[in-house]
């Protein structure tokens, strides 16, 4: 059994993730401000509760936080990693009771209001899972070729991935599945097993898009009428609306369609217009005159932002940061002393790519709108906070990594 105590590293970090989180953290904060500075709901409020500067505020309370779970040794946080899973767990169902979860106005009951702080679970949830799984996976090779274990694994990914579901949050739940599929892949569970698993869900997706693109209303698969929404517009359909719906719910319904519609296309216009270099920071016509929506310009569609100011070069750059925070948590993981922390910031890198290609995804149209926040630079303080925790797991595993 590998001593937790050893610490041979002890202070040493990897400077080169440290300086990319660094960076993205910069963005972030450049960037919030730039996309909220012409928000009329923005323009009247003190500097001191600016979006920008509540980001600040949420980049050095992770920063805080992430450094404590730099100090406290993996193998201690795993011993708890059940008990943090199941506080998430209730979690993730108390989130679901009116009254306790609140939907800000969105339609989805995803966050539980604390004094000065909307907490949402489903950003910590996807954590436990990862320490839970770690931890659960970590043992015997020998042991994960049994199947009633390759089962409880999946039952640790579905749990949370049904909960976060049922919110609804598509993309947060979606999240989930390539990031334990690649932790039971590392882990070394057969082949066969994963290979019968993605096969299964390849179809399931293939016969769930057939579904909501040509099964009559009556057969398709229970949704949220914004869910099918986006998943329509992504296809190109230009109108879902039943049958039996009335005249006031078909005109509510196209408008809504519309909408959607409307904002994939101004954020590809947001993305192309940028040219070369962009129009130059707080100078993009198409945040300042409100075509991007200013509800979620700042979280969901801030890379549309950041494209249109700084253009193909500023684009770049921000993609580079997160190569190198994924290929700095790649080494990590290979230079980790045992399948634990292995497994720990495989984890975490997959979750971290998952969340930017969705986003970036969904902003240039090859992927449709789910909501995913883009990792610390997105406003948000639960998506900050969760980001920093993970980035302090990664910088744990490189702290304690093998002696050579």
């Amino acid at each position: 059994m590998v001593d937790p105590s050893i610490n041979e590293h002890g202070q040493r970090f990897d400077r080169l993730q440290l300086l990319a989180l660094v960076g993205l953290m910069f963005v972030g904060a450049m960037f919030v401000c730039s996309a909220t500075h012409a928000n009329p709901l923005y323009a009247t409020l003190p500097w001191y509760d600016q979006m920008w500067v509540r980001q600040l505020i949420w980049y050095a309370v992770g920063i805080g936080v992430g450094a404590a779970v730099c100090f406290v040794e993996y193998h201690v946080i795993a011993r708890w990693a059940m008990v943090l899973y199941w506080i998430m767990i209730v979690c993730l169902v108390a989130v679901l009771i009116p009254g306790v979860g609140s939907t800000h106005g969105w339609g989805a009951r995803r966050w539980i209001d604390l004094p000065g702080f909307q907490f949402q679970p489903s950003e910590f949830a996807k954590l436990a899972f990862i320490l839970a799984a770690a931890n659960y996976l970590s043992r015997p090779v020998e042991e994960l070729r049994r199947p009633p274990v390759f089962w409880m694994a999946m039952g640790l990914m579905m749990l949370p991935f049904a909960l976060i579901l049922k919110e609804p949050d598509l993309g947060s739940a979606i999240v989930l599945v390539p990031t334990g599929l690649a932790m039971m892949y590392v882990s070394g569970v057969p082949k066969r097993y994963l290979a019968l698993l993605v096969g299964s869900v390849g179809l399931l997706g293939v016969l769930f898009i057939a579904d909501i693109l040509f099964a009559p209303p009556s057969l398709q698969f229970p949704m949220k009428a914004y869910q099918k929404q986006r998943l329509l517009v992504y296809f190109g359909h230009d109108d879902f609306t039943p049958p039996d719906a009335t005249p006031v719910e078909s005109q509510t319904l196209r408008q809504q369609q519309q909408g959607d519609d409307y904002n994939v296309r101004q954020a590809l216009i947001s993305v192309g217009s940028g040219g070369l270099t962009g129009k130059g920071w707080r100078h993009g016509t198409q945040n300042a005159l409100g075509y991007l929506p200013r509800a979620v310009a700042h979280n969901d569609f801030i890379f549309s932002v950041i494209a249109e100011e700084e253009g193909f070069v500023g684009s770049v750059v921000v993609l580079t940061l997160y190569a190198v925070v994924l290929f700095a948590g790649l080494r990590i993981a290979g230079q980790a002393r045992d399948r634990l922390g292995k497994l720990v910031a495989v984890g975490v890198v997959t979750l971290i790519f998952s969340h930017v290609f969705i986003n970036i995804g969904m902003n240039i149209r090859i992927m449709p709108v789910t909501g995913v926040p883009l990792p610390l630079v997105s406003y948000g303080g639960s998506s900050v906070l969760g980001s920093l925790i993970a980035a302090g797991l990664m910088q744990n595993v490189y702290i304690h990594r093998k002696g050579y």
